[in-house]
């Protein structure tokens, strides 16, 4: 069961929610597979879900690279885009006004 850090996938994995280091890491990754400005969304995505995909207690990835070289683009995107829902959901972004971060909560 996936707790309040986690998100189920239908495949039976986990995304979960990184640390603000988790995320420096995963740039810092991504710029060094990168070979110019035209992939580093598809690399940045591919680091920050070695990070976040999770089968069990573990990362189904352990490197950018990997990722890159198991998913497809699709799949790479998809994931990405869930995983930023999900982490827009649970750490509301520090520029809602107080009255919509007291909404968010109690949402």
């Amino acid at each position: 069961m996936a707790g309040a850090d986690t998100l189920e996938l239908d495949n039976g994995m986990q995304l979960r929610l990184l640390s603000a280091l988790e995320i420096l890491q995963a740039r810092r990754e991504a710029g060094e597979l990168a070979c110019d400005e035209r992939e580093r969304a598809l690399c940045s995505n591919a680091c920050l879900l070695s990070r976040a995909l999770m089968s069990g207690d573990r990362p189904m990835f352990d490197s950018g690279r990997a990722v890159l070289a198991g998913l497809t683009v699709a799949e790479i995107v998809s994931l990405s885009a869930r995983w930023r829902e999900f982490d827009r959901r649970e750490n509301p972004a520090l520029s809602l006004s107080e009255t919509e971060l007291e909404n968010v909560k109690k949402n």
